[in-house]
């Protein structure tokens, strides 16, 4: 007898119900972040990025306090997404106060909100947990997210795990949208050997084993 998977124990990503926010990855904001290694963790942002436009997922893109110490956003994201909506929040701290943040979010009509950014324990938690008041599904991409260490780490995911987010890996996010490899495998196959140089050997012996048939 087959077992029912339990849609309360597992809430299963939707491309067609997934909203993307990617919140303060400012370029004086990264300077911050010792949890995970520079280079790598702006590898995953800009995975999550290309994970989003490859779905064709809405993203909405936003700052705080640009004239601040806290620096413009990174350029990369506003080439990927030039169209994208993009708030400079004037000051708050919490983008969900922003109310063009949040109308942004509301217009997409989505409520599943995937979400990263810099710091964790407030730039990630504060609008993830405020969603959630708000009844919207929340993922946080841990590996996309960055913070001052371990730590503040631990505890802004253990915050926002207890409220009801999930937390997950820009890949898993990328698995869990594609759903199965017949969709496209040359196609999230590059998206994946582009920011896994490991994984660019599996691709490349697939093309070339596919050629040869």
């Amino acid at each position: 007898m087959s077992k029912e998977i339990r849609s309360d124990l597992y809430k299963r990503l939707n491309k067609d119900d997934a909203v993307v926010l990617l919140v303060d990855h400012q370029t004086g904001l990264l300077s911050l972040v010792r949890d995970i290694q520079p280079d790598q963790f702006k590898n995953n942002v800009l995975a999550l990025a290309d994970v989003a436009k490859y779905f064709n997922l809405p993203t909405i893109l936003t700052t705080s306090f640009e004239d601040g110490p806290n620096g413009p956003l990174v350029p990369e994201l506003r080439e990927i997404f030039p169209d994208a909506p993009f708030i400079a929040r004037p000051g708050q701290i919490n983008a969900w106060d922003n109310e063009e943040f949040v109308a942004a979010v509301k217009a997409t009509g989505r409520k599943q909100i995937i979400i990263a950014g810099v710091v964790t324990e407030v730039c990630v938690a504060f609008p993830a947990l405020s969603a959630l008041g708000e009844g919207y599904e929340v993922f946080v991409v841990t590996d996309a997210s960055g913070t001052f260490n371990d730590i503040t780490r631990n505890s802004a995911l253990q915050r926002m795990q207890a409220a009801g987010a999930q937390l997950t890996s820009w890949f898993a996010v990328a698995g869990e949208l594609h759903r199965d490899w017949r969709n496209d495998v040359i196609g999230l196959g590059t998206l994946f050997s582009n920011h896994i140089p490991d994984y660019r050997n599996l691709i490349n012996s697939y093309i070339r084993a596919s050629a040869s048939k």
